[in-house]
């Protein structure tokens, strides 16, 4: 098909629209405008266990090590922001991003029926790649370059519409099609995210250490949270939405057309998330982005959550966790529990030490009791 590559751009942009995405823009396949910053940020350590991140280095900074002869960069958005619909409270403590159905689910099949009207509107010998964060690319930046928005001393992208509650997803493409200019910074001298991040997860304005995130550190992160992190963590047990909260462009940010990004269904309460076996897990939380941070990465900031809420109510559920067959639990149980005060916390965490066979365990017991580690 002869077809003019601004008649190409203008039709895709067009079918973007037509399959519901809220936002489309298109920039260059070139290198990324951010990669030296990417690099440094990577050997400073700010990825934590993110290891990914740099086995995917080359092709993050090379897009044709992904796709050889790719020239254009199709992003798109879809808003995920839900108001506050009567289910929201039961999901407070999760980011918003994950109250309803996976977002994978929702943007990869429409990025696939654009992608195939790429390849019938430029010819069979368009070829891409879709991706909705799974593959070794730089979205944000790409974004970026592309003028779908600007990124913010949050680092997170932002829109002048849709604020920074949206979804993105990429086609890599070999289709030649117009670039949309980059839009300018607008953030100012504004410093509200960075201010009121909990754990002061910001080392400068667009910098951000992942592994003092409470997103990382509530998803990411495999193993024990470290001490001196987990008061700050508050009750978020997925993800952290505060940053995103505290920023003046997300303040008229329009609610979402999308059903799926609506709660599923109410959240089960804290103690009754502890109760949760592998099968209760799978169950509760099916086609839900929760399920990527596994039971006992979710049970073990659950109940950090209950530790910081200081609920004796709590008690009973986090003395059962003290059995838990993860020892990540476990140990997190137990330095909740030293958060609560009273005689029947103290007696059980007495028990629990005196039949614990994990060391590390053992230890966070001993501090939970007020005693010093061995």
């Amino acid at each position: 098909m002869n077809i003019t590559r601004r008649t190409l751009t203008e039709a895709v942009k067009a079918k973007a629209r037509e399959i519901g995405f809220d936002l489309v823009a298109i920039g260059p396949a070139g290198p990324p405008t951010h990669g030296s910053a990417f690099e440094q940020w990577l050997a400073a350590g700010y990825g934590g266990t993110m290891e990914y991140l740099a086995r995917g280095r080359e092709k993050r900074l090379d897009l044709q090590k992904i796709l050889p002869d790719a020239r254009s960069v199709i992003v798109v958005a879809l808003n995920y922001y839900q108001g506050n619909p009567p289910e929201a409270g039961s999901w407070r403590g999760v980011s918003r991003y994950a109250w309803g159905r996976d977002y994978h689910a929702v943007m990869e099949p429409r990025l696939e029926t654009l992608q195939e009207f790429v390849r019938e509107t430029a010819g069979p010998e368009a070829e891409g790649k879709i991706y909705v964060d799974t593959g070794p690319v730089l979205e944000r930046d790409l974004a970026a370059r592309a003028g779908l928005g600007w990124i913010g001393k949050n680092t997170m992208l932002i829109h002048p519409r849709l604020g920074s509650w949206f979804f993105l997803g990429l086609l890599l493409t070999t289709a030649r099609l117009e670039y949309d200019a980059p839009l300018a910074d607008h953030c100012g001298s504004c410093t509200r995210c960075l201010d009121a991040c909990p754990t002061r997860a910001f080392t400068a304005p667009y910098t951000l250490d992942a592994r003092r995130c409470i997103s990382y550190l509530t998803i990411e992160l495999r193993g024990p949270i470290a001490e001196e992190l987990r008061p700050a963590m508050g009750e978020w047990i997925f993800g952290c939405d505060v940053c995103q909260d505290v920023c003046p462009w997300n303040r008229k940010a329009p609610v979402t057309e999308k059903a799926d990004f609506l709660p599923m269904r109410p959240l089960p309460s804290l103690t009754d998330l502890l109760a949760l076996d592998e099968t209760g897990f799978r169950t509760t939380f099916s086609g839900s982005p929760v399920r990527r941070a596994k039971r006992g990465g979710l049970l073990r900031s659950v109940t950090l959550a209950l530790g910081n809420r200081e609920d004796s109510q709590a008690v009973e559920a986090l003395v059962k966790s003290l059995h838990d067959p993860d020892p990540v639990v476990r140990q997190h149980a137990a330095w909740a529990l030293g958060r609560i005060e009273g005689r029947e916390a103290g007696a059980v965490l007495e028990m629990a030490l005196a039949g614990e066979p994990d060391p590390t365990v053992s230890a966070d017991l001993e501090l939970a009791l007020g005693r010093e580690r061995p």
